[in-house]
């Protein structure tokens, strides 16, 4: 069977998603500074001239890989908040909504080298703010489902909690990367879900008017 050429358009998307991927893997590994556009090219397996012909700048290319990333969990989170929570599986789908958050270590390390550079680069906090404003409405409207289907209130806006719900994912999995021997996957998980889950448990149930 005759190999199918590529069009333009498929070659121009292959080309980017390589240079992506060369860019998490290098900027997970060394960090934004140290990464450069060299670093990518080559790793990719391509000049400097194909990196401009996509990408204006490396900061261009880190906003795309975490819009891109962004839009991953977007799309995870989108499919757990469909499937409808019940008393009993809730521990289950708290536990799911912290692997949804970041995927891996690398992805953790990655969203942590943009909230660095998004202090020094005003241009590029504008980029990684309306990220985080959007993760965070997206999460506020996943509790807010949750307590709808449980008949629970929660005091306060689902905006402050889906703050705090990110906040604590975010220095669990820190820690449990940093000191792995004394916070295991295992505990972190049962850590993150048992205090969410009384977050849920512990709310008053809203009475039928």
């Amino acid at each position: 069977m005759p190999h199918k050429r590529m069009t333009r358009a498929e070659s121009r998307e292959r080309t980017r998603r390589r240079l992506l991927d060369a860019a998490a893997s290098s900027i997970a590994e060394k960090g934004f500074a140290a990464t450069s556009v060299e670093d990518i090219a080559a790793q990719a397996g391509y000049t400097r001239g194909a990196f401009y012909s996509n990408f204006s700048s490396k900061s261009d290319l880190f906003v795309e890989l975490l819009r891109l990333d962004h839009q991953n969990m977007q799309e995870n989170l989108q499919k757990l908040r469909d499937a409808a929570p019940s008393s009993e599986n809730l521990q289950v789908q708290l536990t799911l909504l912290y692997a949804q958050c970041y995927r891996d270590d690398n992805n953790y390390i990655i969203w942590a080298e943009a909230r660095l550079h998004a202090m020094r680069d005003a241009e590029f906090r504008q980029h990684v703010n309306a990220l985080c404003l959007q993760k965070r409405d997206m999460i506020a409207y996943f509790i807010e489902q949750l307590c709808k289907r449980l008949n629970i209130q929660l005091p306060g806006p689902f905006a402050d909690h889906a703050l705090a719900v990110i906040a604590l994912i975010d220095g669990i999995l820190y820690f449990n990367m940093m000191m792995p021997n004394d916070l295991s996957n295992a505990s972190a998980e049962a850590i993150l879900s048992n205090v969410l889950t009384k977050m849920f448990c512990n709310a008053p149930v809203l009475t039928e008017t």
